[in-house]
């Protein structure tokens, strides 16, 4: 492969790459609600699908499990937050399965369980 051809297929890849990157921006500034009572229905939603196997996630509701705190519990911390919540998404958790969630994704769970403080 000549020099020449490296190079444009080297800048093709890094136009197709920042036009991806865009894309991603355009479309996260676009797409799901961030906070407001979609983005609380949303959470809600997720929540429903894919925790309330270990937790509880309605206000009131028993737990399956007693390691899993309840989402109200959760919310109830003094130190939740939208930043906390945001960087418990993208650890690893000992007694959780490794969950692989969009930052919108992240946002609405975030959005729901904050909803939740005080009820």
């Amino acid at each position: 492969m000549s020099h020449s051809v490296r190079i444009y297929l080297g800048l093709a890849i890094l136009i197709a790459l920042s036009l991806l990157f865009l894309f991603s921006v355009v479309h996260t500034a676009a797409g799901a609600p961030r906070s407001g009572p979609r983005a609380v229905a949303e959470g809600h939603r997720l929540a429903q699908e894919w925790c309330q196997t270990c937790h509880a996630v309605e206000p009131g509701m028993a737990g399956f499990f007693d390691q899993a705190p309840s989402f109200q519990a959760v919310a109830d911390r003094s130190g939740t937050t939208a930043l906390s919540l945001k960087v418990f998404w993208r650890t690893s958790h000992q007694n959780m399965p490794n969950l692989v969630i969009s930052p919108e994704q992240a946002d609405v769970l975030s959005a729901y369980i904050l909803s939740l403080r005080g009820r």
